[in-house]
């Protein structure tokens, strides 16, 4: 299934029935995907899904076995990566360590032909710095620096070439909790005033839903599905997605009617639950219940509602998770808001509670 371009969008790099193999593995299959101008696009999945080497064959690192790579529209299968429009921001940095900050940044304009004036090279890395908010830094070496700002001088040194396509693998991996979120703001404030499309690799979930435009989510070498962050976590199409993307409960049974919407499901327990199916769904087919953590309300009683027990709690700040079990549904996991713990209490160890969601904020998806 080809994964088009945003409709009215120019397509600046595209994926077409790209195939990487490493002799008999098979590191990206069949991948159709098309990057539009000026957005920030993130490949996300675990380790071994073949995102690095998707970013790797746009960058020009690795070739693809069949299929075609493009780049406004012409393939460049046979281009080496620095003749592509495109710059990449590595996992590590992959900085001089004997150079300064200015020597880093500017290490691209002196290798131009012809060369720059020494002063146009001067210019642009000041205005480098400026963007990345390094001024004052230039005669530093690198290892006297942060991790933060060693990734900032990797970015300084990656724009100042002005590439239609800016590659990010992983380049906050190295970095804290704390500052790996300022440097997401930063980055993502960074793209929208240069208005450079981004292509981030990740396997941290937060990070891709909170910084990208759209996400690639990839699976043994294959796109599963492509889609903005609300789009997937409200919508995925499989129980893969709905598993990686966010945390879902998920609950297996067959399918006994459909009506309009809404699909009943008889679950392996006995019990009967509704949903709402992503995709088409039939009578008799094998599917599974999805359900988020914090669409499941807790209470300490009320008719009709699905008795569970405490077993664990966890307190998260702005939210506690509570793993409650249930004598036919087993255990599984409820995330009750801040507010809700200061207004009704919070829930203890081994309490006996009362469970509900609303109907149609659980999802009918293939078990498959």
């Amino acid at each position: 299934m080809e994964q088009t371009a945003l409709t009215g969008q120019k397509a600046i790099a595209e994926l077409r029935s790209a195939s990487k193999r490493f002799g008999n593995i098979v590191a990206a299959d069949d991948l159709n995907l098309s990057i539009h101008k000026g957005e920030f696009l993130s490949f996300l999945g675990p380790s071994g899904c073949g995102k690095t080497t998707a970013l790797r064959m746009l960058a020009g690192f690795e070739t693809p076995s069949d299929g075609d790579v493009l780049l406004d529209g012409e393939v460049v299968n046979d281009l080496e990566a620095h003749r592509r429009p495109v710059n990449m921001v590595f996992q590590h940095y992959a900085l001089f360590p004997h150079m300064t900050v200015k020597q880093n940044i500017g290490y691209g304009l002196r290798q131009r032909r012809p060369r720059l004036p020494a002063a146009t090279i001067t210019q642009k890395v000041r205005a480098a710095l400026e963007l990345v908010r390094l001024e004052g830094f230039e005669d530093r070496r690198v290892w006297e620096m942060s991790g933060g700002q060693q990734q900032r001088v990797a970015l300084a040194r990656a724009i100042i070439n002005e590439p239609k396509l800016l590659l990010l693998d992983e380049p906050m991996a190295a970095l804290d909790r704390k500052l790996r979120k300022e440097m997401q703001i930063e980055l993502q404030n960074l793209q929208r005033k240069l208005g450079i499309t981004f292509v981030l690799v990740t396997h941290d979930q937060e990070e891709a839903l909170s910084m990208s435009d759209r996400i690639c989510i990839m699976r043994e070498g294959r796109i599963v599905q492509v889609g903005n962050p609300q789009e997937l976590y409200d919508q995925p199409q499989s129980r893969y997605v709905a598993g990686f993307v966010g945390t879902s409960n998920f609950f297996d049974g067959k399918v006994v009617a459909v009506s309009g919407t809404m699909a009943s499901v008889a679950l392996l327990n006995g019990m009967q639950a509704d949903g709402t199916p992503v995709v088409p769904v039939q009578p008799g087919q094998d599917v599974c219940i999805s359900l988020r953590p914090e669409q499941i309300r807790l209470r300490r009683d009320g008719d009709g509602l699905l008795p569970v027990r405490v077993k664990n709690r966890i307190f998260l700040g702005e939210h506690t998770e509570y793993l409650v079990t249930h004598e036919g549904l087993g255990d599984f996991l409820v995330l009750s808001p801040r507010q809700r713990e200061l207004n009704d209490g919070p829930f203890n160890t081994d309490d006996q509670l009362m469970a509900s969601w609303e109907a149609g904020s659980a999802l009918v998806l293939d078990r498959s």
